[in-house]
């Protein structure tokens, strides 16, 4: 089933739900109190459509519209129970009435929430009996490349074929030179080398990496030469990554698969994320204008220079976009050298640059590109083009840092202020991935503290 056809159903269906519910609970508080509501009919459509647009938009927040189709159905009646009990104590806050009788309102509710919890998850149940019908007959298969051809690779392969629903399709093995090349279903279609050509001539969406003898290093090589190709990675881990419990752990019908740099962040985070990003920003430009016009005044009174500096970077998946900053250094301070790293103690920098820098002030016109959603509050600072491509060809994870989306402050800006030698660009690497191994509000929080300590310390600019 096609997501653009899996979607409008969903909706559909959790919008049915949400009518039937909404009777359930005008029937149940009848037939408690003996009285008929008396109301226009219109209110009654009315009041139904505002509650169904209000659970579409809050399942679509926490991601009950993501793909789906081959997870768990339980795990996805949880969070429909989940949704449904935040959303139930939202509207019992806001109907209640201290005049009507509480047990009451609390049976209505009950049974509205109940109903609700029950159509929806038979109409999601119902959607994903079909997509996996459809799947049972080859319908909507996403197409897989399994490295090694060995018995684990052929042990994918078979449980693939056998279980349909899984929503994969075998499409050829890749060999190793550590790989046996015995017991394997299907076909061998290159080697590992040939990695990013078959994913492009496949069509490939899922790559397993099924060779226990293959090293960390061969496997994120191979992961780095596919970069740019829209493309899932998932290995078989070792006996000890199982018994570690390594975080994103899933099966195959008993066969643990662990995703390669899985999102740790839920999609109810994200979105939150972009929200707090959006109002904060929009904030800051507009109760911080009369700052950011004395910052304007200041630079052009000094040199009767452009005010702002912008020059392109990198954002998430690689989209180049120009990022705004107030001028702290002389018009063209890269004329002669080219691209370099800022420094400590820049000779480049300006008297009010120096000043804006120590104040991080420098800064405030990117709340212009957190609005566009080209950058977040917090994430791995964007980088140039220029060194992107020098950095990724000495340190093969760092275009890692390009799947998030880059922040006004990071981790990595919280321990180390300046890059100026590879040795430091590495070290920030180590932060910038643990960052986004364990991306969480919480953790956006601890680093906006510790970013707001540093200011206000007058530490030197990020």
């Amino acid at each position: 089933m096609r997501r653009l056809l899996e979607i409008p159903l969903l909706i559909f269906t959790d919008s049915v739900a949400s009518v039937v519910a909404l009777v359930a609970a005008l029937w149940t508080r009848n037939a408690a109190t003996n009285e008929v509501l008396s109301f226009p009919a219109g209110a009654y459509v009315m009041t139904a459509v505002v509650l169904a647009a209000a659970w579409v938009g809050l399942f679509a927040y926490v991601g009950l519209y993501s793909d789906w189709s081959t997870k768990s159905r339980l795990a996805e009646l949880g969070w429909v129970l989940k949704v449904v009990f935040f959303g139930g104590v939202v509207l019992f806050v806001l109907t209640f009435d201290p005049e009507r009788p509480f047990p009451l309102s609390r049976v209505v509710l009950l049974s509205y929430g109940l109903t609700l919890v029950v159509v929806t998850g038979a109409g999601r149940l119902t959607v994903r009996g079909v997509q996996r019908r459809l799947f049972a007959q080859g319908h909507g298969l996403k197409s897989a490349l399994v490295v090694g051809t060995g018995r684990q690779a052929d042990e994918i392969a078979r449980t693939a074929t056998r279980y349909p629903r899984l929503g994969l399709r075998v499409v050829g093995f890749l060999a190793t030179n550590s790989a046996s090349n015995h017991g394997t279903v299907g076909s061998t279609v290159g080697e590992l080398n040939d990695l990013p050509h078959a994913v492009a001539r496949y069509g490939a969406s899922e790559v397993i990496f099924a060779e226990p003898t293959l090293s960390h290093e061969a496997v994120l090589d191979s992961v780095a030469k596919c970069e740019g190709l829209n493309v899932n990675f998932s290995v078989v881990p070792a006996l000890y990554d199982v018994v570690i419990g390594r975080s994103g752990l899933g099966q195959i019908y008993g066969m643990p698969l662990m995703p390669l740099f899985p999102s740790p962040m839920p999609v109810w985070q994200r979105r939150t994320k972009r929200l707090v990003d959006v109002l904060a920003a929009t904030f800051v430009l507009v109760a911080g204008f009369p700052v950011l016009v004395l910052v304007a005044l200041a630079i052009w009174v000094e040199d009767r220079a452009p005010v702002f500096y912008s020059h392109e970077r990198l954002g998430r998946e690689g989209r180049i976009f120009r990022v705004h900053k107030f001028r702290s250094m002389v018009v063209d301070a890269e004329k002669e050298s080219g691209p370099v790293w800022a420094q400590k103690d820049d000779p480049r920098v300006t008297r009010v640059g120096g000043v804006i820098r120590r104040m991080h002030l420098d800064e405030l016109p990117q709340m212009w590109n957190i609005l566009r959603g080209e950058m977040s509050l917090v994430g791995p600072r964007p980088e140039r083009p220029f060194f992107v491509e020098r950095l990724a060809a000495e340190l093969p994870l760092y275009r890692r840092r390009l799947h998030v989306t880059p922040g006004l402050t990071g981790w990595a800006q919280t321990k180390q202020a300046y890059d100026s030698s590879l040795d430091d660009v590495r070290e920030k690497l180590k932060y910038d991935l643990y960052y986004i191994e364990n991306m969480s509000l919480s953790f956006d929080l601890l680093i906006i503290a510790r970013t707001v300590w540093v200011v206000l310390a007058g530490k030197g600019a990020q």
